[in-house]
């Protein structure tokens, strides 16, 4: 099966060297690799462009977000498998992709969740903190649970059919998705234990309590919309925990 990496960017200059040449030094063969940018103003686009036939596509124009920018990427892929990979992000090691692939095709999963390791911003080679997801049973979610999104693979089938990235939401969208596909449909799911992302603390919804607060509010948000009831623990444990990972980071 071909499978699809999409990067969204923004001035990401400093950091999407390293997550190119991450999908660039796979050993997976077939891989479509799609860059979409928002029109940065730094040397994003230059930094992508020296990669040459590495980056399979490359589109830079203004976006309503990082989300849009997602679905943009979402509905250009031609794999039969799509996973995300932010532009500060970038895989563990060459054969990531193989793992996945391989794992999809063993047990005919319609989307896979691994681990993934936060690392210091400046020192990428330091850990900071791990998040180890363990494998999904059936109403995880209401106590708070969630696999790391940037681990999260998905077959394009699965978004043809349930739809992609939930604009009104502006952190979380990509709960939001993972709620919809696993807990409300109750999609196929597959776990890969073992890390295979690593990303920069310092994330859009996890930069200060103030945004980590909003953020969870729109977690609760994610089940209105999709008329589910949250459990008990996903309104009281799960802000409480992503305090403490803030001050543990």
């Amino acid at each position: 099966m071909k499978i699809s990496v999409i990067t969204v960017s923004y001035n990401s200059g400093s950091t999407i060297g390293d997550t190119i040449r991450s999908v660039v030094s796979q050993k997976y063969d077939d891989v479509e690799y799609l860059i979409v940018d928002g029109a940065s103003k730094d040397n994003t686009s230059e930094i992508v462009k020296s990669f040459g036939s590495g980056v399979t596509f490359f589109l830079s124009e203004k976006d309503k977000g990082i989300y849009d920018a997602m679905n943009k990427g979402v509905s250009l892929a031609k794999g039969e498998v799509i996973g995300i990979l932010n532009s500060d992000d970038f895989y563990s090691d060459e054969n990531v992709l193989n793992d996945v692939m391989n794992l999809f095709e063993e047990t005919g999963a319609d989307a896979l969740y691994a681990d993934l390791d936060y690392v210091d911003q400046l020192d990428t080679s330091r850990i900071v903190r791990k998040w180890r997801s363990g494998a999904y049973r059936d109403g995880l979610f209401k106590w708070g649970w969630m696999p790391p999104h940037p681990t999260f693979f998905v077959k394009r089938a699965v978004y043809e059919k349930f739809g992609a990235y939930n604009l009104s939401l502006k952190s979380a969208a990509d709960y939001e998705l993972m709620l919809r596909l696993l807990h409300k449909h109750k999609l196929k799911v597959a776990y890969l234990p073992r890390t295979i992302i690593h990303m920069r603390t310092g994330g859009q919804s996890n930069v200060t309590i103030k945004n980590r607060i909003k953020a969870n509010m729109e977690d609760r948000i994610a089940w209105k919309i999709n008329d589910l009831k949250p459990g008990i623990l996903t309104l009281t444990w799960k802000p409480l925990r992503k305090i403490k990972q803030f001050f543990h980071k």
